[in-house]
């Protein structure tokens, strides 16, 4: 079975806390050999804030006076990856499910992951893929212009996963000026809203946000 919670302008570190209840809880039923109960499916709109990997390093965070000033933390956190943005016009997406049950590697999961986010732009009309050695989904992939639409970080422990995808909607872009997103100084970032072909009507968030559940939901197997 498979538990959907959907979230709008949450305080992160409460997601957090959410997340890692699930988790822990999944992960130990593991360790004793049980079954480890429902998978879960967290849908969110977050409230500004930057969160750094286990691995990120500080010099990517660029601006952290100005960060403050404007109302957003910087939370360190036990994913991979290194520092990102979450806010407003963003949909995040927390899948804490069973890698083991389904026979998958990481590598697969995270593929799985890009694929559900490509799927969903195509929706809209618009056309991403993959960039070679950068996990996540792109636009221009392989050309001059490479810009990022959806950032992917993980945490996968007994193979239980939390953490998850971060995709651009109509996000304010100028919050990515004030670090490297994923450590990047020479790709750029973007959102749905920028890529819509010429005419598109934009579609809400919560289309959006529907669109992605349902293609993850039969890529996952939810």
């Amino acid at each position: 079975m498979t538990r959907f919670i959907d979230l709008r302008d949450a305080p992160y570190r409460e997601v957090l806390d959410l997340q890692h209840d699930i988790f822990n809880r999944r992960v130990a039923l593991r360790k004793a050999g049980m079954p480890t109960g429902d998978d879960y499916l967290i849908t969110v709109t977050h409230r500004p804030v930057y969160t750094m990997g286990r691995h990120a390093d500080p010099r990517n965070v660029l601006l952290r006076d100005w960060m403050h000033q404007r109302g957003a933390e910087v939370v360190e956190i036990d994913r991979g990856g290194d520092v990102t943005f979450h806010g407003p016009g963003q949909i995040v997406v927390y899948p804490i499910i069973d890698l083991l049950s389904r026979g998958w590697g990481v590598k697969y999961y995270v593929a799985l992951l890009e694929e559900g986010v490509i799927c969903t732009l195509d929706d809209f009309g618009i056309v991403a893929g993959r960039v070679d050695g950068a996990t996540g989904v792109w636009i221009g992939a392989g050309g001059p212009d490479e810009r990022k639409i959806c950032a992917i970080g993980l945490r996968c422990s007994r193979f239980i996963t939390m953490h998850g995808l971060a995709l651009n909607v109509s996000t304010d872009l100028s919050w990515f000026s004030a670090i490297n997103p994923c450590g990047f100084t020479d790709k750029g970032v973007t959102s749905l809203y920028r890529e819509l072909p010429p005419g598109a009507v934009a579609p809400s968030l919560d289309e959006v946000a529907a669109r992605l559940r349902h293609h993850l939901s039969d890529l996952l197997k939810l």
